[in-house]
């Protein structure tokens, strides 16, 4: 049912423009971990997490119509390292977006990372307020970048780049934020282009328009049919790596971040599904993904562990 929503969503906002009633998108959990800051007052560390949690599920992000059912189940971990002043704060924060499964109780992980350089001032008691059109806060900004990152890879799953304008939207915080004093913001910052500049960058670059058409033919065509159709299913899901395999031919740059997280993000299921898979076609997906994510051809050789059906 939860597919079959979105799907008109989609098919509304084509036909109809941005609609006139609109909801909060997002099923986020919050979790602020502090364990490493000594001495400080613990109380303030619980405002900070129950004030993240009112700013993600209760801001309006898009102009789309969901019921609570509907919601992007999403996950928030913020683990606070150093407390630099009486209000400001350095650690990391991980990203993890789940898609459901259609007809199943399986949810599939789209995105599970974590952003290294996360440094910002939070004020108890102060409201936390989102301007698309200006850089006030890091602490906004990075929460609404991710905020798009998962509703424009959420929508790709469901049609074929149906995130763009949430993408789009990420990019202008990018934007705002070149003169924001704290790392991530700059195509410099951090190593091997692994920052919030780079990810969008990535994204909303045409050499990487087949890991786009990856996320949907894989999720859409693939993971949505294996409840009927299973056989149909995973062949489908076998053709969509190719996809993968042009833009790591194609090495539209020496690092390739984007491809990067979806890989790391697929790489345990992919093994789990294809293990049960006929020879012929283990030894297809072992080939391209032994290719394209290197790092990873351990993992993937364990494809190969399980009885043939």
């Amino acid at each position: 049912m939860k597919l079959l929503y979105k799907i008109s969503i989609l098919v509304f906002a084509l036909i109809y423009g941005p609609a006139t009633v609109m909801a909060q998108e997002l099923n986020c959990n919050v979790q602020v971990s502090a364990q490493k800051i000594q001495g400080s007052n613990r109380e303030v560390f619980q405002s900070m997490q129950r004030d993240i949690y009112e700013f993600m599920n209760n801001t309006v992000w898009t102009n789309n119509v969901l019921s609570y059912s509907e919601r992007i189940d999403c996950n928030f971990l913020i683990n606070l390292t150093d407390q630099l002043s009486a209000d400001e704060f350095k650690g990391t924060i991980q990203i993890q977006l789940s898609r459901p499964v259609f007809n199943t109780t399986y949810n599939s992980t789209i995105l599970n990372f974590v952003d290294n350089n996360f440094q910002f001032r939070y004020v108890e008691f102060q409201p936390l307020e989102f301007d698309p059109n200006v850089h006030r806060s890091n602490l906004v900004s990075v929460l609404a970048y991710y905020t798009y990152i998962v509703i424009g890879l959420d929508f790709d799953s469901f049609s074929t780049e149906g995130g763009t304008p949430y993408f789009q939207l990420a990019e202008k915080i990018v934007t705002n934020a070149q003169n924001a004093p704290e790392a991530g913001w700059k195509p410099y910052d951090g190593s091997r282009n692994r920052n919030r500049y780079w990810l969008v960058k990535n994204i909303l670059n045409k050499e990487y328009a087949e890991i786009r058409r990856f996320i949907y033919e894989y999720d859409r065509n693939g993971l949505d049919l294996m409840e009927s159709r299973l056989a149909e299913a995973r062949t489908s899901m076998a053709e969509s790596l190719k996809l993968l395999q042009e833009v790591y031919r194609k090495k539209p740059d020496p690092y390739m971040y984007f491809m990067q997280l979806i890989l790391d993000a697929k790489a345990d299921e992919l093994v789990n599904i294809f293990s049960e898979a006929f020879p012929e076609e283990k030894s297809r997906v072992i080939q391209i993904l032994t290719e394209i994510d290197p790092a990873n051809k351990t993992k993937y050789e364990n494809i190969n562990s399980r009885n043939n059906p």
